[in-house]
This record gives structure tokens, C-alpha cells and sequence, in this order.
């Protein structure tokens, strides 16, 4: 048995007062369409195009494998140009993605052919960036390590996504001294005997077309799938709220640095210390 899911709220073209007063201030997530059937890059961007413009360009890999311990934090799996990669992609399902990737500092006419969402949040315009993934394809659950206001808009196919409220990061079996959660879950079809606590979390789900926008806020936790062959941008904002911003300076300055050593210091031995740290501090909740 899954989980029982909550429907994330949709609503056509917003205001910057709409979207402030409804959903930034109360940090409800929310998708927007219609947002973006302006920009030049709606009718533009699909498989082709990006053949066209950045079929040269290396691009970051990972594949669905539990991190490797041998690897920093973030680090690619493997490259290949995007046409390599995009001819995998439209062979068939493929758990090969692009994560993180600030293609727009390669190909800088992308830039032009999008706009930055008038919205009431000042978005970092020097990182739009772009995540890819072939059918099949999962990214596992996780928040971003600095806590941002994330304007998530998807192009060509179909992408599940899947929120969980911060507020129940207690219930998530987070890995120590990291900002995902053990990756030994699966949120398709979890498992409620290993991972007990579980049966206290109410996700919320949707499912992004071409063209519509997701408003994920501060720390909150996701979980995508890709239904079909397809890509998304992310825009993303400093978080608001001190708290996290606070969070996010350690996790960027301090903790992914302790982490990486000692990943190198104690190899395999300390992720399977997180991994197993993990369900012990969230079932001691239970108890």
C-alpha cells in the first residue's frame, strides 16, 4: 500500500499580489499555468532545438545508483555531449539525468528566449538551471541545500512530482549531516515495515506538462519522476525566512565540506553509518 496523497493546487496566470499573499507568505506550494506562454522559449525549447544549440556542449550525468562514496557531494556520474544524450532519451526509458546544470552559461541565447516571473521574489539571475531526465527516470527525495523559493517549469513530456511539507522532515529518515533522505526508500511503493514512521507523512502530488510552473517553498521536499523523456527549468530565489537562510549558509559553508571528508576519510563505513543513523533517530521517535 502507498501513500495517500493531497492534490497540489492549481490556478491559471497569477498577480505578484496573488501569488504573495496566497502562496509565498503561508509557504504553500501551488501550480501556476499559463505563466509563461509569453516567452519565446515555450514555443521553442523541445529536443530539436536543444540539438541545434547545445548538441556540442558536455553535460553532467548521474544515474539511479546510491551515492558513491568515492564521489563529492553533487558529483556527476559521467558526461557526454547533449546529443548523445538526447538520442538516449528518445530510445526508450532511461534512468540517465542532467542535474544542476546552468546550461544558459553555455548556450546564452536560451536566456533571451525566457523571462524572469514577475512575481514579488528577487530570483538569482545568475543560476536558471536545468534538470533532464529520460522515462522512468527518479530523482531521489531531498530539499535543496539552501533553502530557496524554487520556480520549477517544465517543458516537452510529462513529470510527476511529489512534496512533502518541511514540517514533517521528522517522519523522513534524513540521512545526517545531508539534506536527503535515505535513499534505501521507495516513495513509489514504500516500504512501512523498515521505514514505520512513514505512515505519518501526507505528501502532495502533481503531475507538470509542457509550460506550467511549480512553486516549491523553503525547504520543502521533493521527489520527481519522469512519466516521459523531458527537462525543466528552475529559478530560484535566497530563501526568506532567517532561519533558513542561516541553514543554508552552514549546509553550503560548513556541512557538504565535513561530508565530502568524510566520505574520503572513512569510505563506504560512513555512508552506511548515515544510512543506519537514520532509521534509528526516526524510529526513536515513534517510541
Amino acid at each position: 500500500m502507498g501513500f495517500e496523497y493531497f492534490e497540489i493546487e492549481r490556478v491559471e496566470k497569477l498577480s505578484k499580489k496573488e501569488f504573495i499573499e496566497n502562496y509565498y507568505k503561508p509557504q504553500r506550494p501551488v501550480v501556476i499555468t499559463n505563466q509563461i506562454d509569453d516567452w519565446p522559449a515555450f514555443s521553442k525549447w523541445n529536443f530539436d532545438y536543444l540539438r541545434e544549440v547545445a548538441g556540442d556542449k558536455n553535460v553532467p550525468l548521474y544515474d539511479g545508483r546510491k551515492t558513491d562514496y568515492t564521489k563529492k557531494v553533487n558529483e556527476p556520474d559521467f558526461t557526454m555531449t547533449m546529443s548523445e544524450y538526447i538520442d538516449i532519451l528518445e530510445k526508450g526509458p532511461t534512468d540517465l539525468r542532467i542535474f544542476l546544470y546552468n546550461l544558459m552559461k553555455e548556450v546564452p541565447q536560451m536566456k533571451s528566449e525566457m523571462k524572469w516571473p514577475n512575481l514579488g521574489i528577487k530570483l538569482l539571475k545568475s543560476l536558471p538551471l536545468v534538470f533532464f531526465g529520460g522515462q522512468g527516470a527518479k530523482v531521489f527525495m531531498h530539499y535543496d541545500i539552501d533553502f530557496p523559493n524554487i520556480f520549477h517549469i517544465h517543458f516537452a513530456g510529462e513529470k510527476q512530482c511529489i512534496l512533502v511539507d518541511p514540517k514533517e522532515t521528522k517522519y523522513m529518515y534524513r540521512l545526517p549531516y545531508s539534506w536527503i533522505c535515505n535513499e534505501d526508500i521507495d516513495f513509489d511503493n514504500p516500504d512501512y515495515e523498515k521505514f514505520p514512521a512513514l505512515k505519518h507523512v501526507k505528501p502532495y502530488k502533481t503531475n507538470l506538462k509542457h509550460g506550467e510552473m511549480l512553486y516549491m517553498p523553503e525547504g520543502w521536499w521533493h521527489y520527481m519522476k519522469y512519466e516521459t523523456p523531458g527537462f525543466s527549468l528552475s529559478l530560484r530565489s535566497l530563501a526568506g525566512r532567517p532561519s533558513n537562510l542561516f541553514k543554508g549558509f552552514l549546509n553550503i559553508a560548513i556541512i557538504r565540506y565535513y561530508d565530502n571528508w568524510m566520505r574520503k576519510r572513512k569510505g563506504q563505513a560512513w555512508l552506511d553509518y548515515k544510512d543506519n543513523e537514520s532509521i534509528r533517530r526516526t524510529n526513536a521517535l515513534l517510541k
